[in-house]
């Protein structure tokens, strides 16, 4: 009784030692992100907002961002698409070499994002497509399309075939089955593989670095950019302005899903 007493107190403390160790660079970097001195500095002598301002008020910063939310954007739009057009097929369908075609949609998740920036930046250069940002938002869809698809594939297993079965019977069409149907059960799934979709397009540098180019600067492409230059503290704020992008859409995604449960459990 005593030794399971005590491995369940050092399973316990290893686990808030790794979270600690985890989380203690970005907690690092939000306080650093808040100093008033001229340069990087933790912990910082004084507390100010002034790299804030700073970046609200650089049209370099601001157009980054823009640059960012909108390549994101567009990614997430054409991966969530693409993503649930073949999650469904690979769900529903029964065809040859199923297998294979599901492990090439993943292998964006093995090759490094290095290789397929190399390969991507050959066919933009060859196109003229450097620095637009539609084409960037394609390249971003490559990385982010299998994750989309592991998303919605584990979603669409939630989905019972016998309900599109049963609306088809009653007189409903394929694509009103669709609509009607089968996105609105799979929506928590959706609305996951949206915001993670945007969030591997918002963070993505190594692609960005071979296409953006000067007229489509991202945001992790100006970070980097200001690091080979000089370590201000703007980026630090800038990185923690990033933190708090990605806690927002982890925060919706969990609250999509838990009025989704409420709303399952309050129809049963």
């Amino acid at each position: 009784m005593t030794g399971s007493i005590l491995r369940l107190a050092a399973i316990r403390l290893l686990v808030v030692l790794l979270c600690t160790a985890m989380l203690a660079p970005i907690a690092i970097v939000v306080i650093a992100s808040f100093s008033g001195d001229g340069y990087l500095k933790f912990p910082p002598d004084s507390l100010s907002l002034r790299w804030y301002l700073r970046f609200l008020g650089d049209p370099r910063w601001l157009a980054a961002l823009w640059n960012s939310f909108l390549v994101a954007a567009m990614t997430c739009l054409l991966a969530t698409a693409l993503g649930f057009l073949a999650a469904y097929a690979m769900a529903r369908g029964h065809f040859s070499f199923r297998r294979a075609i599901t492990a090439l949609l993943l292998m964006p998740l093995i090759v490094p994002h290095v290789v397929t920036a190399i390969a991507m930046y050959f066919l933009s250069a060859r196109l003229g497509l450097i620095g637009v940002r539609p084409w960037i938002a394609v390249a971003h869809s490559v990385v982010a399309l299998p994750v989309v698809l592991v998303i919605l594939q584990s979603a669409l297993k939630t989905v019972d075939p016998n309900l599109e079965r049963a609306a088809m019977i009653f007189g409903c069409t394929r694509a009103g089955v669709f609509r009607r149907v089968v996105l609105p059960l799979a929506l928590p799934g959706l609305v996951s593989a949206m915001l993670f979709s945007f969030l591997t397009s918002f963070d993505e540098l190594v692609i960005s670095l071979f296409l953006a180019g000067i007229r489509a600067e991202t945001l992790p492409v100006r970070i980097w950019n200001s690091l080979l230059l000089e370590v201000e503290p703007t980026i630090a704020a800038v990185s923690a302005l990033l933190i708090g992008v990605t806690c927002l859409a982890l925060l919706a995604e969990w609250a999509v899903r838990q009025a989704r449960e409420r709303s399952a459990t309050a129809t049963r």
